[in-house]
């Protein structure tokens, strides 16, 4: 095992290769896509509540945090009778980490160290901080250390502060934003600054980079499941660049491919998804509009997709009525078949099957 000397930013390859830029163009086209169809549904609280619940699944599975799609609304919903799921909480933690980071950049049109620090706070829940003490090494499944990680505090605030100004700074390096991300990305988890949740929030910082350039209005992106899908080849290309000796640049460019590749295939999985959730609620429209006649409020099929498990009290809340009226609403729709009633404990809870089902099938794909 070599000892891999964390490169400083930016890199002395030239990464724009033929392969490369061929693969970048089909990124973009696909992010431009993406970023158009996210239109489609005005409400974005609906994708920002869902989606990003969705990849906080998937990245909390990379991790090896598994959870149903079940267990996971659910705990959404913190019923507590008789419902504990551990993993399901680590997962909302992830949802609500990439909230607050989504805030801070609208906001800034920043990423910086203080902001990294806050989204790995919530996903913790600690304020730990970059790691003060020396010890830290990476293994495999077989127990065997694969990288030892900087040890010095100075030295991972030095390494994490250039990799500040290699995002927020445009004079640093003129090289596309995708481009850029990849190199982000590996270069993070290099630096491995935290104790704990450094996967999780590299992969946060994937999506939030998306934001801050401009090529998404929102984070929606589902990048966690193609690593998922790909968790050994992920591994072993982010190993081969600190394993190789002297001139990596071989290995650079197809660690960059590899993340290029993610982004195109799984903002096609993304516009599928839209797609399909887009045409759900037209359905949904046309069948509550009938149901309520001028009674119809759009605030109810919003409410219906923010939350596929939903329960009374929300539907109170959202649409301003009372709980009777609210209990009646919901029960109506049950009725006409656009939802399941679920009693758990004293409490209904009514679950938007078709929505739910079209997650768990792209789950499947």
């Amino acid at each position: 095992m070599n000892k891999y000397d964390i490169p400083h930013l930016p890199l002395k390859y030239d990464l724009e290769t033929k392969a490369v830029l061929k693969q970048l163009n089909l990124a973009n086209k696909k992010l431009a896509e993406l970023k158009g169809v996210a239109l489609t549904i005005p409400n974005e609280s609906i994708l920002i509540s869902t989606l990003t619940l969705q990849e906080a699944k998937e990245s909390s599975s990379v991790e090896n945090i598994v959870t149903t799609q079940d267990d996971l609304f659910k705990e959404d919903l913190n019923i507590q009778n008789e419902i504990f799921n551990a993993a399901a909480k680590e997962v909302l933690n992830y949802r609500r980490a990439m909230q607050t980071g989504f805030e801070l950049v609208k906001k800034n049109q920043l990423l910086t160290c203080n902001m990294i620090q806050s989204i790995q706070a919530e996903l913790e829940s600690n304020r730990a901080g970059f790691r003060t003490v020396p010890g830290t090494q990476l293994k495999n499944n077989l127990g065997e250390i694969i990288y030892t990680p900087p040890q010095e505090y100075d030295e991972i605030v030095r390494m994490m502060s250039n990799l500040e100004q290699f995002i927020n700074d445009a004079d640093v390096s003129e090289l596309d934003p995708l481009i850029k991300l990849a190199i982000v990305h590996h270069q993070f988890e290099s630096i491995h600054p935290f104790f704990d949740g450094n996967g999780r929030t590299g992969r946060i910082i994937n999506i939030l980079m998306l934001v801050i350039y401009d090529l998404l209005d929102i984070p929606i992106l589902y990048l966690s499941r193609y690593i998922t899908r790909n968790k050994g080849q992920y591994y072993k290309l982010i190993q081969a660049i600190r394993d190789k000796e002297g001139d990596n640049s071989k290995e650079w460019e197809e660690w960059v491919l590899f993340v290029l590749k993610g982004i195109e295939e799984t903002a096609g999985d993304t516009i599928t998804l839209i797609k399909s959730i887009s045409a759900l609620m037209q359905e949904f429209k046309s069948r509550l509009r009938k149901l309520f006649g001028n009674k119809y409020k759009h605030d109810l099929l919003n409410n219906l997709f923010r939350h596929p498990y939903t329960k009374i009290e929300f539907v109170e809340k959202d649409m301003m009525v009372t709980r009777k009226t609210a209990s009646k609403y919901l029960d109506m729709i049950v009725g006409e078949g656009l939802l399941t009633k679920m009693k758990i404990g004293k409490d209904n809870y009514y679950i938007n099957d078709s929505l739910v089902n079209l997650f768990i099938n792209q789950g499947h794909r």
